[in-house]
């Protein structure tokens, strides 16, 4: 895996923030991940079934950034069509999760029969990739605790 667009990024974003080059009107995070399925409530089950996310009665749900052990901050990356890093998804994006205890989480999916795609650490923190039923790949993170 390259992790070194996401580990320079992670310390860009972990930095102070900078003044804004345009007065006004500025992106301040990720509002949502929105994703196509040919069954969506199926998915959103597993979603809920396998990862435990809480859904909403209108079906999807809320990722609160103030969570006990959230980092700081979400990542954006624009990667070419030809990186390894999403594969072996063929859809064109990664959902990145982030959790307080990856080494639990990991033993919590093998209990339900997820397969685990990769386990590896570096210095932003723990990874594991798992791929839903739709095929799509779902990074899921440990940051490094400071």
């Amino acid at each position: 895996m390259k992790r070194v667009s996401l580990i320079a990024l992670a310390a860009v974003l972990l930095a102070p923030p900078a003044l804004a080059a345009e007065p006004g009107a500025h992106i301040t995070g990720i509002g949502g991940v929105f994703v196509t399925s040919q069954d969506p409530r199926a998915l959103a089950k597993w979603y809920h079934d396998v990862l435990g996310i809480a859904l909403e009665p209108w079906g999807g749900a809320i990722l609160r950034y103030d969570a006990p052990g959230h980092p700081p901050m979400a990542l954006w990356n624009a990667m070419p069509e030809n990186s390894d890093e999403i594969a072996p998804s063929h859809r064109d994006f990664m959902i990145n999760f982030a959790v307080d205890d990856l080494d639990a989480y990991v033993a919590r999916l093998k209990a339900k029969g997820v397969a685990i795609v990769k386990v590896e650490a570096d210095k932003t923190g723990k990874f594991a990739w798992i791929l839903d039923p739709d095929g799509t790949k779902i990074e899921l993170w440990q940051a490094v605790t400071q």
